[in-house]
């Protein structure tokens, strides 16, 4: 496996050619902020770019569990946590999302925040060329939408959220499957490359396990504009 390592606030994170990361990763870390003391988990974590943007805050979380089924992407997250020295607090977990045994190596209905950036397209969709392990980490062959939300759901504790970024083409589909597994849609945000007048190329929604009906749509983002003030740093 051929590795790069890239700076990221002051902390270094293993890439490949297969698991990198892009500007969906950057607008749900920023939509999601955690507490310090929040316990989160990352489902399809892919090289770990989320749990690291947790860790690059001020007052990062006690504690990040990041769940991935392949191999190498797994592997990648072990080096980033030994030559950062997180051990113990970023917690790579190589699992099926879809099988309970293996999904509960992260502490059942005890995660206050539930991340994730999931398969956005149905397999087959596309005309573009990609690697096996590409293809898996872009549509939907190891799991699907209704699995993830259903992960979410049982890694959650009450009144916990769920924090995720998708096509906006899914949204009806994520707002029935979060209902459907006890987790009420609160908040919608799109978001744009640069021009809000455009159309939206992304949504973030945050959903709150046994919430209350009423939903907030915040004001669109732009990549342009978080690229200036991600983090306030």
């Amino acid at each position: 496996m051929q590795t790069e390592i890239f700076d990221l606030f002051g902390y270094d994170i293993y890439v490949s050619e297969d698991h990198r990361f892009g500007t969906d990763a950057l607008l749900l870390a920023r939509f999601s902020m955690p507490n310090a003391k929040d316990r989160v988990c990352d489902l399809c974590s892919g090289c770990g770019i989320i749990p690291m943007l947790f860790f690059a805050l001020k007052k990062p979380p006690a504690e990040v569990y990041a769940v991935e089924i392949q191999d190498e992407a797994a592997e990648l997250m072990e080096l980033t946590v030994s030559r950062n020295d997180l051990g113990g607090r970023f917690i790579p977990v190589k699992a099926d999302l879809t099988k309970d045994d293996e999904l509960f190596a992260v502490p059942r209905q005890k995660m206050d925040i539930v991340t994730v950036n999931p398969p956005y397209y149905k397999p087959g969709a596309g005309a573009e060329r990609l690697s096996p392990a590409q293809a898996a980490a872009r549509h939907e062959i190891l799991c699907d939408l209704e699995k993830v939300i259903r992960a979410a759901s049982l890694l959650l504790k009450y009144g916990g959220s769920l924090k995720m970024c998708h096509i906006p083409e899914r949204l009806t589909d994520i707002m029935c499957l979060m209902r459907k597994y006890g987790i009420e849609p609160k908040i919608m945000q799109f978001a744009h490359h640069k021009d809000t007048s455009e159309k939206p190329y992304l949504v973030l929604v945050s959903g709150k396990k046994g919430g209350r009906p009423g939903l907030l749509v915040e004001k669109p983002v732009t990549v342009e504009a978080m690229d200036n003030e991600l983090f306030g740093k």
